[in-house]
């Protein structure tokens, strides 16, 4: 709904995907926008370096892939996008765990395989709403490509369009989301919900823990560490 959303306000926008349709919902995009999604079979290579090439005339290219998957086209990420600092926006769906899709479908490898690359931004939301807005912040992102990971499964905040304006997002900056004098809980994408729950059922009258959700991989709020 979001990538629509974006296409509707951006004629650059395209849609990419490598035989997942389904399972990245972009074939809704693929129904309303025919000419302006592609389905390149089991072919992820070819998906990202496609990417690039419509990214070097101006196009802005959403590939969306499982983490796994991605894998196969590390080498394309690195060279034909990363190192050229072509703006192609890499939605990573599956990340992490993914129970009844086996176990060759974990997304497990995506944040240290894609932090090491240059010139690259990896973020990881912590619900839609952060979600919606970071693929907004990475359609209007210019510098390089972006890489969003999210897990598999579907999301609890039924109101993930409101606001209906999108919001850019501070690249790189982290949100302090509880106060706390003594213990700092760092979290990354969507385990900071998980998180929040297990911070409210703890008595805590003197405010030892602190929450911090680090929303980008990389780069990281590191002036927020060190204060930390």
């Amino acid at each position: 709904d979001a990538i629509i959303e974006l296409a509707e306000k951006d004629e650059r926008i395209v849609g990419i995907t490598a035989a997942m349709p389904s399972g990245t919902g972009l074939l809704k995009m693929m129904q309303q926008m025919p000419d302006r999604s592609f389905d390149v079979g089991i072919a992820e290579q070819h998906a990202v370096t496609f990417a690039a090439g419509l990214a070097t005339r101006g196009i802005k290219p959403f590939v969306a892939i499982y983490s796994t998957f991605l894998q196969r086209g590390f080498d394309q990420v690195v060279h034909d996008c990363a190192i050229q600092k072509l703006p192609v926006v890499f939605c990573m769906d599956r990340a992490g765990l993914v129970g009844a899709d086996g176990p060759t479908h974990h997304g497990c490898y995506d944040i240290p395989y894609l932090r090491g690359i240059p010139h690259i931004v990896l973020a990881a939301p912590m619900n839609e709403v952060e979600l919606r807005d970071l693929m907004y912040t990475a359609s209007i992102y210019e510098e390089g490509s972006f890489a969003i990971r999210y897990p598999r499964g579907r999301g609890k905040n039924a109101a993930w369009k409101s606001p209906s304006d999108f919001q850019k997002i501070e690249i790189g900056k982290s949100q302090k989301l509880r106060k706390g004098k003594k213990v700092a809980i760092l979290s990354i994408g969507t385990i900071a919900d998980n998180v929040t729950l297990a911070l409210n059922d703890i008595e805590d009258p003197k405010n030892h823990f602190a929450h911090y959700h680090f929303g980008f991989v990389k780069p990281l709020d590191v002036k927020k560490l060190h204060k930390i």
